[in-house]
């Protein structure tokens, strides 16, 4: 197909050219992204409710940098990106519906800067749908309120190969080569792992096209991204192959493992999935994930028979990248995962359900646009009823995290003060104790250190009801909490 003659106008017929043209993309394009976005920031803030409480792995991510609690132990995996993106609210408040709407507002503008950096590669009404396919999946709408990596490393992921594929036809984009660093390092902020996988096949054809500068540019992002993670590996975990080898570890030991069942049984609503040994769940739950990769085939087809194949195809081997070692890799599943590759594929599904849909001249085909209306709001439907037992199931896990800290206090384990075993980081987070482990992946401490230290503060030991204490804290003082049992060392003063 023609280009034409102003930068990233593209020419690609009467059913997108209409759309193409530099005022109707301010007219048209700003406007559908921004609804959509501005929806998407409503919709978390209706349905995910700010008032739901901090999860487990958020405790680790905002203690990093609040007040509240003494920061959790950080393991190998983590990076330091979400630390970085709640310090603007978490360095000097404790409100959690306050930062549930700030990381809400956040992560629709950057669903609305994501997607716009694809103008010129694909229409606006495209785009725009993109946005609403990606933004309605109950884990994009789950995740985005919540303090965690994945739905940033999608945003980071949709900038950067976009920009890459502008920078690649249109040298002179220099918005595009910034765009390139800036989604690289983005994503390897946040999960420098996954950074790499997203990214490698934009590595693959800058090598095989001879686009050094570009290559170049995408290797700085990764770097400037993942340099604190590779510093820390020196100064706190033995080196970046002893990281690399801890986080394998932690994750199962990774190693050819076919997870796309676990990742099946994650659909109902599991946050996480270890182990993922549950019954599999009813085929209406998880019918669209069958659907997702059958019409971005679709989409390829339409582009390669337009002739803008590349647009297509490298937005759909960055999302096979991405989901590759959490489909083939783990021994275990959570959907936010794969948070990447839902945001790459939306794109070229998009395309293909607007080619489905309408003809040529931009009139709707009105059978096919009716079966695509019934089928998105069946699946609309699914998604929302997901949500809302995923946010009932997980509200209700959290305020007992809260009330087990309450009765904590009571029971005069204040801060400070060191809770230890079953569920430590959680309870210690919202009791405003530290937490700390002698074995198992946070392991942070010894017997002799947590002995030495009831000396002088509160300090209980936590198991599930009827559970096994360990040795030295067999002869504490047992209570029962909101479903788990805690041993109090004696007090201080009683010379333990």
């Amino acid at each position: 197909m023609a280009h034409g003659t102003k930068p990233m106008v593209v020419s690609m017929g009467r059913r997108d050219g209409a759309f193409l043209s530099g005022r109707s993309w301010q007219a048209r394009g700003h406007g559908l992204l921004a609804a959509v976005a501005g929806a998407f920031t409503l919709a978390q803030l209706l349905l995910v409710r700010p008032s739901i409480g901090l999860g487990w792995d958020e405790v680790v991510y905002v203690s990093q940098v609040g007040g509240d609690a003494p920061a959790a132990f950080f393991s190998a995996p983590r990076a330091r990106g979400v630390p970085l993106l709640v310090w603007p609210v978490a360095s000097w408040s404790s409100s959690t519906p306050l930062l549930r709407v700030y990381l809400a507002v956040l992560s629709g503008l950057g669903l609305y800067l994501a997607l716009r950096a694809w103008r010129g590669l694909f229409p606006p009404r495209v785009l725009a749908g993109a946005a609403a396919l990606f933004a309605t999946l109950w884990v994009t709408l789950f995740y985005g309120p919540q303090a965690m990596p994945n739905l940033w490393v999608a945003l980071g992921a949709l900038i950067c190969v976009a920009c890459f594929l502008r920078a690649r036809t249109d040298r002179l984009d220099r918005t595009a080569w910034w765009g390139v660093l800036a989604g690289a390092a983005l994503m390897a902020w946040m999960r420098p792992t996954d950074a790499v996988w997203v990214t490698l096949p934009l590595l693959v054809l800058a090598v095989a096209a001879r686009h050094w500068r570009l290559g170049g540019a995408l290797a700085a992002g990764l770097a400037a991204g993942g340099l604190q993670w590779v510093i820390e590996a020196f100064t706190s975990y033995g080196g970046l192959r002893e990281r690399l080898n801890q986080a394998s570890r932690i994750q199962g030991d990774l190693g050819w493992n076919l997870a796309v069942d676990d990742q099946l049984r994650s659909l109902v609503g599991s946050t996480l999935c270890r182990p993922c040994d549950g019954e599999m769940p009813t085929p209406v739950v998880y019918a669209w994930w069958f659907v997702l990769p059958l019409l971005a085939a679709y989409g390829l087809a339409v582009a390669v028979l337009a002739g803008r194949t590349t647009r297509t195809l490298v937005p759909l081997a960055c999302a096979a990248t991405a989901a590759f070692p959490y489909l083939f890799m783990i021994g275990y599943a959570a959907p936010r995962f794969l948070l990447p590759a839902y945001a790459l594929l939306a794109i070229p599904v998009a395309d293909a359900l607007l080619h489905l849909a309408t003809r040529p001249n931009g009139r709707l085909r009105p059978v096919p646009a009716a079966v695509i209306a019934l089928g998105l709001a069946g699946h609309l439907a699914v998604q929302y009823v997901v949500l809302d037992r995923t946010v009932d199931r997980t509200t209700v896990n959290r305020e007992a995290w809260d009330r087990s800290a309450a009765a904590l206090h009571r029971l005069g384990v204040r801060p400070p003060c060191l809770l230890t075993g079953h569920e430590a980081i959680p309870v210690g987070y919202y009791t405003g104790c530290d937490s700390g482990a002698t074995s198992g992946h946070n392991a942070n401490t010894t017997k002799a250190d947590i002995l030495h230290t009831a000396r002088s503060i509160p300090v209980g030991a936590l198991t599930d009801p009827g559970g096994t204490p360990p040795r030295y804290a067999r002869d504490w003082e047992l209570h029962r909490l909101d479903g788990l049992e805690v041993r109090i060392a004696p007090a201080p003063d009683a010379g333990a």
